[in-house]
């Protein structure tokens, strides 16, 4: 579904090729300010060819834009070797001195005598967007490359930028435009965009993207994971028109702590940067003009009288139409306001105190093999938080897709985003801290706008070093220089000696809350064991419990000493209940997890057949018995809290 404020195309200035069929395009937003083109591989790695690349920042909300969806069946040719990239000498074909040579050629024999190994015509299609794994069972497991090819007609005008993007491409993308390569793009699920404005031809054209999901130890996220590698172009692929001078970027949100004053800013980018821009909320009888700089940018503070504008909550998800008009070009949005921040244990939600009632998950649906695929995906698994009366998720462990925040910002549900930095990464590699530091910065470029997202998470159980302290100690920096408007966090480990768990990590002092994992009951102690234990926290911070959980095969009934049965998953959440309601810090959690997932670490054959069963619900979608137990510890979480009144 096109995002409703998207403008669709007053003519077919494009269209796909005949009998490639064109899906709408799935509602998802993307993010930073546009650049020159730069050569580069990631996050300002110098290229490891002489070729410039046109990777450009991704517009912000570019669904608001002119565009054509080249989402739909795309042919595909499964590449292990590497064939269609390197000649029998290893050498890429893109460098060779023709540039020639290699599977994005998408040639076709001259005549009987000429001789080509490859042929997208006749090879099979699967759909865009889409994993690869899910569509194919010999692809159930491949980690390598495969290409895949989509054909569509264009009709450039003059004076027209257009952009070629892409959701996200997992992990490493290298992609080509009529035989040409317009760049490469490193990390799964954050997205990326080049400049084609002088490379689209009238006609036919032909896009090739070489995806590759192989794991390296040197990347975000690392060869070890607990989630399935899937493969592929897994979101929205467009091509946007813009006018000669745009609308880059722009962010308006509420002021630090500050309801009454609207902050952020806009950026131009195209031929004319120094233009007037308009800001109109209609419903909310609010109008600004601005002036950009020679660089196009200019700053946007506004005051707001008491009672101009309903502040989003969990309880009343007030969006509000917000335009954004320069010269040629209109930009409209859905934008909440609301402000976050802490005082002492307490996380104060338009100063009201909160208790985060969460759940995580992850971006995979169980009922269908595979990532999610589009706005019923997401709104379904949303929708069972909300009925466990969740008024919270924990979006893990990567950025999930742009609709899925926009369906969080209309659904009322607040937000913890993160990034793969994951068990233990390359600490001490500069190239590996650039991939994690591009990835967080376009996650929050993306989403700055979004009233849900509360929480910016850096990574997730890494363990303790100076190495790993300085790594992400940058990141929490990076998040706070980037956005000083929402909270920074990690999902930290723990400390055990006799019954004490300790939380000390010398990153929780660069962080605004102190969250963690812990896993009694299921990795140490036993159901009743854990009663024993009670925690140490050595910061004077609301704390959030991001695991705890126990692995459940639906339908399979013990007593509540007997792992792996519902019994013992639901007694486990009652005791920990009893246990975290001790910490006086206590405000929030997001138990592990919503719904099974698929996992190649777990390969029992009974009980997990390579799945994580500590879902609440199951992979057919049944809910377990500690949904239910789950669901009643919120609502009196609620009836608590919505009682205390104001905090401030």
């Amino acid at each position: 579904m096109t995002h409703p404020f998207a403008r669709l195309l007053a003519c077919a200035a494009f269209a796909l090729q005949a009998g490639q069929a064109a899906h709408a395009a799935q509602t998802a937003h993307a993010a930073p300010v546009a650049q020159p083109p730069v050569d580069v591989q990631l996050a300002g790695q110098p290229s490891k060819n002489a070729q410039a690349s046109s990777l450009m920042a991704p517009i912000q909300n570019i669904y608001g834009r002119v565009h054509l969806s080249l989402n739909g069946r795309w042919s595909y040719i499964i590449d292990p070797y590497e064939n269609g990239y390197y000649d029998y000498r290893h050498m890429p074909f893109d460098q060779s001195a023709s540039g020639k040579g290699g599977f994005y050629d998408d040639r076709k024999p001259k005549d009987k005598t000429d001789w080509v190994e490859y042929d997208f015509d006749q090879s099979p299609t699967m759909k865009v967007p889409g994993d690869w794994n899910s569509q194919a069972e010999k692809l159930q497991l491949y980690e390598g490359t495969v290409w895949l090819r989509q054909v569509f007609q264009a009709d450039p005008k003059p004076g027209k930028h257009y952009a070629l993007y892409f959701g996200a491409v997992n992990y490493e993308a290298h992609v080509y435009l009529n035989g040409k390569k317009l760049g490469m793009h490193k990390g799964g699920f954050t997205p990326f965009q080049f400049d084609v404005t002088d490379k689209l031809v009238k006609g036919r054209n032909f896009v090739v993207v070489k995806a590759d999901n192989t794991r390296h130890q040197d990347e975000i996220p690392t060869v070890n994971t607990d989630w399935w590698n899937y493969g592929g172009i897994t979101r929205d692929v467009m091509l946007a028109e813009l006018p000669a001078t745009y609308i880059a970027d722009y962010k308006v949100q509420l002021a630090k702590h500050d309801p009454h004053r609207i902050s952020g800013y806009v950026q131009m980018a195209g031929a004319a940067k120094q233009q007037q821009v308009a800001l109109t909320i209609p419903e909310a009888g609010i109008t600004a003009t601005v002036r950009t700089d020679a660089n196009g940018r200019a700053a946007i503070d506004l005051p707001v009288a008491d009672g101009k504008l309903q502040l989003w909550s969990p309880d009343s998800p007030k969006l509000y139409a917000v335009e954004l008009q320069a010269g040629e070009d209109k930009v409209a949005d859905r934008i909440g306001f609301r402000t976050i921040e802490t005082r002492g244990h307490d996380i104060l939600l338009n100063g009201k105190s909160i208790f985060l009632r969460g759940v995580a998950m992850h971006d995979e649906n169980p009922l269908i093999p595979g990532r999610l695929r589009g706005q019923g995906d997401m709104r379904m698994l949303l929708q069972w938080a909300k009925e466990m009366n969740c008024n919270y998720v924990r979006l893990a462990h990567y950025p999930h897709s742009e609709e899925m925040i926009r369906l969080a910002d209309e659904m009322g549900i607040l937000v913890w985003a993160e990034v793969p930095v994951y068990w233990t990464i390359s600490w001490t590699n500069p190239d590996t801290y650039a991939n994690a530091n591009a990835q967080l910065t376009d996650l929050i470029v993306r989403d700055k706008n979004r009233a849900s997202v509360i929480v910016w998470s850096v990574g997730n159980e890494t363990p303790e070093s100076s190495a790993r302290n300085t790594f992400m100690g940058k990141l929490a920096k990076t998040a706070h220089a980037l956005d000083d408007t929402r909270l920074v966090a990690a999902a930290l480990e723990i400390h055990r000696k006799g019954n004490e768990v300790t939380v000390e990590d010398p990153l929780a002092d660069l962080l605004d809350l102190a969250s963690f994992n812990e896993y009694a009951g299921w990795y140490w102690a036993s159901n009743a064991e854990m009663l024993n234990y009670h925690f140490n926290i050595k910061y004077d911070k609301p704390v959030v419990i991001t695991e705890f959980g126990a692995d459940a095969l639906a339908g399979y009934h013990a007593d509540a000493d007997t792992r792996w049965s519902e019994e013992y998953q639901d007694t486990l959440y009652r005791n920990q209940f009893q246990m975290l309601d001790k910490i006086p810090g206590l405000r929030g959690m997001t138990p592990w997890v919503l719904v099974d997932f698929r996992s190649p670490r777990r390969p029992h054959p009974y009980f997990q057949d390579f799945w994580n069963r500590k879902g609440l619900i199951s992979d057919d979608g049944k809910k377990k018995q500690a949904f239910w137990t789950l669901k009643q510890y919120y609502d009196a979480k609620q009836r608590q809290y919505d009682g205390a009144g104001s905090q401030k």
